[in-house]
């Protein structure tokens, strides 16, 4: 027969705690996928960046998403201060900021095969940096959607750790475009 030990309740760890450091972990592991993609981008290319990317669509998309960061922020508050209607109303206007930053890319993807086609270097760093990002940006939309799903049945009332995740994965895939956007547009 095994004995099994139980811990006096002062020296469990709270399950939010646990949640936390596996959403970080999580965020560690992707960080080194787009960290390799960013290696491969100055490895191959150095700070060579093509004329014929748009300066324009780029610096829109960019704004637009480091824009949906702050209503997914508010979004959070609002699940924190028990605010439904709140909660429901920043999601929302998240989730359409991050669907025009999705349909710049798009609009952006059929412009460039012209200007510099996956056969070239660039192209194939451009598409696959621009792709990966765009993936996890249509993951991140999943998971808010979700989030809108239940916060209009009233699922987050009493516990806001979903909205919470959620949202630290909108910044996470906001800051991954802080480094990526000057990689292909500016440098």
């Amino acid at each position: 027969m095994v004995a099994s030990t139980v811990l006096p309740a002062e020296h469990e760890t709270p399950r939010i705690t646990i949640n936390r450091f596996g959403l970080w972990l999580f965020f560690l592991s992707e960080s080194m996928l787009f960290a390799g993609l960013l290696v491969a981008r100055f490895g191959l290319l150095g700070t060579e960046v093509n004329e014929e990317v748009s300066q324009s669509i780029g610096l829109l998309v960019t704004v637009i998403l480091l824009a949906s960061s702050y209503s997914a922020l508010r979004a959070e508050q609002a699940a924190k201060a028990r605010d439904r209607a709140g909660l429901v109303r920043w999601l929302t206007l998240t989730l359409v900021m991050g669907a025009i930053f999705l349909a710049g890319v798009a609009y952006e993807w059929v412009e460039a095969f012209d200007a510099f086609p996956t056969s070239t270097t660039f192209g194939t760093l451009f598409f696959t940096m621009t792709g990966v990002h765009a993936f996890h940006v249509i993951t991140g939309l999943v998971f808010l959607l979700i989030l809108l799903f239940n916060a209009k049945a009233g699922r987050y009332d009493e516990d806001s750790w979903p909205v919470e995740a959620g949202v630290k994965y909108w910044h996470f895939v906001d800051v991954v475009w802080v480094f990526f956007y000057p990689a292909l547009y500016l440098i």
